[in-house]
């Protein structure tokens, strides 16, 4: 007889039984226990196929009040985790079938991961992407060794077309799932911040409906410290994972309706192997707000030079929110899983960010329509040391007196403070000033 520990053992508890959903493509090991030795099985066998990301303490700790260290994730060659658990499950496929080859239909972080590593693996590898796709994605795909195939105006229509030739060439269709081999593999980015950073506290991960990386994670970390606490975090205005363990069920409710900002994460739930293990062995699950994802995307950029997208970014947005008021003065680590983000999405993003943490600005007031007026002011400007981004004169639709004109500006400033200060010292020269709020 085997004798367990008990991190096995509840493990055990809380994958034995569980129902597979018929609507996904499962491998024959879902429903096997996942046990550390697996996890550290998947470290070994991949070691050699992905990075070894580093786990780096964050010039953030000072500005939150603990030590911050950032497992940088998105420095994998596609710029994912999902490389980890893609690799593992490529590795353990049959010969045969790999050499039948692999189909995939999605634009998601997970066909790109499955391109790029089949390719590696010399597996043949085909993604069916609908028409919709960005440009980039496709050409991505096409550059890691993958057959792109264009069909459909909708994901769905992608997804029956590669079942369609998944069936009738032998390809093996597959879709990001929860079997034990893919959640062992993304469990090694626990294993390895495990190894990276002595005496941890916490730490915390993008959660959202496609939590495998928190589950796998956890099943690493509780088997080899059982005090450090699990946290996820995942979309206030989605917040699938919570809802899901409420009612001890994926859930199939929720629709995101903005898929191309929150990427995975925005997926609904899709397996009850990752579910069971987060409601087990998870401390806990936070949402936040998008207004904090965008603001913790500029800190990452900003301070540690990290371009990361939503999904990478929302474990420190739980700490911008001041969700975690607990982990003060403690060892934090945090994932900043994924980094594939379209160049003018991120343009969208960082401009909104510098907007909402009030460092850009705008206000408009009316000046008498005469020379040097306008000059006036910005010398104020000058003095306050502020950055004219813009500025708009309009004369004919304004509704003051005759001969002025309204100036609207919009400019750049330091931070909060910075901003209030040039309030206050436009409404002491101009009083009828009015500020547009963000």
């Amino acid at each position: 007889m085997k004798i367990l520990s008990p991190n096995e053992e509840l493990l055990r508890d809380a994958l034995s039984c569980i129902p597979q959903s018929s609507s996904r493509t499962s491998l024959s090991s879902c429903n096997k226990l996942i046990r550390f030795e697996d996890i550290s099985a998947a470290a070994f066998k991949i070691q050699s196929g992905v990075q070894k990301t580093p786990c780096m303490y964050s010039r953030l700790s000072k500005q939150y009040g603990m030590d911050i260290y950032l497992k940088k994730e998105f420095l994998q060659y596609t710029g994912s985790v999902k490389e980890r658990g893609v690799l593992y499950l490529l590795t353990s496929l049959p010969q045969d079938q790999q050499r039948k080859g692999v189909i995939v239909a999605s634009d998601s972080n997970f066909s790109m991961a499955v391109a790029y590593q089949a390719s590696g693996l010399r597996i043949p590898v085909f993604v069916i992407m609908s028409t919709s796709t960005s440009p980039a994605r496709v050409k991505m795909c096409r550059e890691y060794g993958a057959m792109v195939i264009s069909y459909g105006t909708t994901a769905k229509d992608a997804q029956m077309h590669a079942r369609r030739l998944a069936q009738e060439n032998g390809y093996l269709y597959l879709e990001e799932e929860d079997s034990a081999v893919y959640l062992s593999g993304l469990g090694t980015v626990g294993l390895e911040m495990y190894e990276q950073v002595p005496k941890l506290d916490a730490v915390i991960f993008p959660a959202g409906g496609h939590c495998g990386l928190l589950a796998g994670s956890a099943a690493a970390l509780k088997h080899l410290n059982p005090r450090i606490s699990v946290i996820g975090v995942e979309p206030e205005s989605f917040p699938v994972l919570q809802q899901s363990l409420k009612a001890g069920h994926p859930s199939e409710d929720q629709a995101c309706n903005n898929h191309h900002f929150y990427g995975d994460v925005s997926g609904l739930c899709f397996g009850s192997n990752s579910l069971q293990l987060t409601g087990k062995l998870v401390d806990k699950v936070v949402a936040v707000r998008e207004e904090d994802i965008l603001i913790s995307m500029l800190r990452l950029l900003e301070y540690e030079r990290a371009t990361v997208d939503a999904e990478g970014a929302i474990g420190l947005a739980a700490l911008v929110a001041g969700k975690l008021p607990e982990l003060k003065g403690k060892r934090v680590a945090i994932v900043l899983c994924s980094g594939n983000l379209e160049l003018n999405l991120l343009q969208q993003c960082i401009a909104r960010a510098l907007t909402l943490d009030n460092r850009v600005c705008r206000f408009s007031l009316v000046l008498a329509d005469s020379p040097g007026e306008i000059s006036k002011l910005l010398e104020i400007l000058a003095r306050e040391e502020v950055r004219v981004l813009d500025i708009k004169q309009e004369r004919t639709f304004v509704t003051s007196e005759l001969f002025t004109v309204e100036v609207t500006c919009t400019v750049e400033t330091r931070d909060k403070i910075h901003t209030a200060q040039l309030r206050n010292t436009l409404l002491e020269r101009y009083p009828t000033a009015a500020w547009v709020e963000r």
